[in-house]
């Protein structure tokens, strides 16, 4: 468990500094030095896989295994070499991913990028990672299976199942690296829409929603506020989101039924969503003081606030006549990010302000001061970039549609480009703001391993110990 929040934090600021270097290319683009290793089209993927699967992946199987054991009562299924070899095994699917990224070798679909031979290997690893997991519940001690089990469960089997089916495909030579997937035309759009929307909605959502589960109510000492509303929310939830992916594909050859069919379900996600934000945040009744005293609960609950915001647009971006405007600009970029930084990142950074301490047997972290400053630079930051990319989205699509008396486009795509310059560098400096938090974090968190102990500030206070 150690290990995963140092290599969380590690792949963390690794992600985010990608992502900085190409924000700062998308305003200077000689800012590549015309490396091809260096290129937007190949540390674009970079980043994003950072983010989600070396970030967040890692930080959700150590924590997975953490609650498990926890709420079971019982030690993790093939004890600790099998915890290892998940870890590991998963820190190796990354580098490999990543590699092939800077050279080139990809299969150039989103968020599933690794040729055949990084597909296998994870495929290895999550199957593992599925035996652990479920071997403990199987096994556990406790009669109740607490519902933040219920959420890690669903995101590793769905995850496995997207994996599997949209990655399905035929290597050109077993010597070689490139494959041609098993599906093509628009059942391949349909396929990857299906695994990119849902990895999404059980990678990036139902996964973390189980860390909320657990973390928030350990954090503010408090149960969870409605645990009716919690299985509501989660049965909802993985009934729903398997069925949105098609809102991704309006207005292309895909069948309209399909496309609406899509946009219906997106819209009804709204409703277990902010079922989900108001159980999270509800959980504090009684104990909203903690939230002066304790700087780390105040990123968990920001989170919430970003996913129930995140929640609401989604479905208004699945809306047709919406769509027609937001598809393809800036607008989908400043969704993903006000749900990839503010909910994402902000509700590993509270579980990590908890978790470090109790870890290493500390008495909190070595400075809640650093807390503080962590949290209102990096939310500056997505604010920044968030706004920055909403206006950028609206301008964009809306010079796209613009015409002139006689018909004619208004504006040419160059136009278009060049308008949007201002807005990429304000991007960029969100992008900024956001790592140095991040770095922040990481000499908070290597001062508290050390053993180290900040004065601590008048009225401020340090976590007591826990499980």
């Amino acid at each position: 468990m150690r290990a995963s929040m140092v290599l969380t934090m590690f792949w963390g600021i690794a992600a985010f500094a990608v992502g900085v270097v190409i924000a700062a290319q998308l305003v200077w683009p000689q800012l590549s030095f015309d490396s091809e290793y260096l290129t937007f089209g190949r540390l674009r993927p970079l980043h994003t896989s950072a983010a989600i699967f070396a970030f967040g992946g890692t930080a959700l199987i150590g924590t997975a295994f953490h609650i498990v054991q926890r709420t079971c009562r019982a030690r993790l299924f093939g004890g600790a070499p099998l915890g290892w070899f998940v870890l590991l095994g998963y820190q190796f699917f990354i580098v490999f991913a990543a590699t092939g990224y800077l050279l080139g070798i990809t299969q150039s679909k989103e968020y599933a990028e690794p040729e055949w031979y990084v597909d296998l290997w994870l495929t290895v690893v999550w199957v593992a990672y599925l035996i652990a997991y479920l071997g403990t519940i199987l096994k556990r001690e406790e009669p109740h299976i607490y519902v933040a089990n219920w959420f890690y469960l669903a995101f590793i089997i769905t995850i496995a199942m997207l994996h599997i089916v949209n990655n399905l495909s035929v290597p050109v030579s077993f010597g070689g690296t490139k494959s041609y997937g098993a599906w093509s035309g628009v059942q391949d759009a349909m396929i990857q829409w299906w695994y990119g929307h849902n990895a999404v909605g059980f990678f990036l959502t139902a996964a973390f929603l189980g860390m909320m589960y657990y973390f928030i109510p350990k954090a503010a000492n408090r149960p969870v506020y409605s645990y009716r509303l919690s299985i509501v929310h989660f049965w909802s939830l993985v009934f729903l989101y398997i069925w949105a992916g098609p809102h991704h594909l309006h207005y292309t050859s895909l069948p309209d039924w399909a496309q609406t069919l899509g946009m219906v379900f997106s819209v009804m996600l709204w409703m277990p969503s902010w079922g989900g934000m108001i159980n999270g945040l509800m959980t504090l009744s009684g104990a909203w003081d903690k939230l002066r005293t304790d700087p780390g609960l105040r990123f968990s609950v920001t989170a919430v606030g970003f996913y129930g915001m995140s929640t609401f647009e989604g479905p208004v971006m699945s809306i047709k006549a919406v769509n027609s405007l937001s598809h393809y600009t800036d607008w989908t970029i400043g969704h993903v990010h006000s749900g990839a930084l503010g909910w994402v990142a902000f509700i590993v950074f509270g579980t990590m302000y908890y978790l470090v301490p109790v870890l290493w047997k500390r008495p909190g972290m070595w400075s809640t001061r650093l807390i503080g400053w962590h949290y209102w630079i990096a939310t500056l930051g997505i604010v920044l970039y968030i706004t920055a990319m909403w206006v950028s989205g609206v301008m964009q699509g809306l010079m796209w549609r613009a015409y002139d008396e006689l018909g004619f486009l208004q504006y040419s795509f160059v136009e278009t480009v060049a308008a949007m310059q201002p807005f990429y560098f304000i991007r960029m400096l969100g992008g900024i703001l956001f790592l140095s938090g991040g770095l922040i974090m990481t000499y908070n968190m290597w001062r508290t391993v050390r053993g180290e102990r900040e004065a601590l500030t008048v009225g401020t206070t340090r976590p007591a110990l826990a499980a």
